[in-house]
């Protein structure tokens, strides 16, 4: 039996029976060699009106995106195969299978991963798309150069420029406030900085 699971702004659970980007097309997918493929579909009309970015993702078992947040964006899942848990900050591991969808609140931090043995795929969303998919994009890219693991300058830089955007939730207070910003001011000194020349500006509420 399918369910529609939607998480507000402080995690109570209730049931129910960007675009900025370098793509020229669509559908594209990117892989981060830590396990999780995800394709763009592109960009359409939802049925409340509002434009989405509409994605599909596969996720190898014990895989998925750290705690993280999207200050503007609500976001939606619908598994198609496999079994996905997720939680919000603060909150129990909650888990959903086939035909289920799990709704995350703009500015509601949370994960997801791949709970089950067998690759987990899942069918989504993300309103409005804001810079996500230039953002997934190159933390994507960079964490296939770092093999799996993002290149702290590219973290750095990506999460300054889009502060008003998203967050990594497990990130100490020194790293965000002192490091991050070193390494963005080494990196500019550097040069390092010339891979984002083309980064769209980042949108505030």
């Amino acid at each position: 039996m399918s369910s529609t699971i939607t998480t507000n702004a402080e995690g109570a659970l209730r049931t129910e029976s960007a675009t900025n980007t370098n793509a020229t097309s669509h559908p594209r997918a990117i892989d981060n060699a830590a396990g999780e493929v995800l394709t763009f579909l592109g960009v359409r009309d939802g049925a409340d009106g509002r434009q989405r970015l509409e994605v599909e993702n596969r996720v190898q078992p014990g895989s998925g995106p750290p705690m993280h947040v999207h200050y503007l964006q609500q976001e939606s899942l619908t598994v198609q195969e496999g079994r996905v848990g997720y939680c919000v900050a603060g909150g129990p591991d909650c888990f959903a299978g086939p035909g289920d969808t799990v709704t995350f609140a703009p500015g509601q931090m949370h994960r997801f991963w791949n709970a089950g043995d067998g690759e987990l795929r899942c069918s989504g969303w993300a309103s409005p798309p804001a810079n996500l998919e230039y953002f997934l994009t190159e933390i994507y890219a960079s964490m296939r150069r770092g093999r799996g693991r993002p290149n702290p300058f590219d973290a750095a830089y990506l999460l300054g420029h889009y502060r008003t955007e998203f967050a990594q939730g497990n990130l100490p207070a020194p790293v965000r406030v002192v490091v991050f910003p070193i390494l963005r001011a080494v990196g500019r000194l550097l040069g390092r900085d010339r891979r984002y020349a083309d980064a769209p500006p980042p949108i505030s509420r």
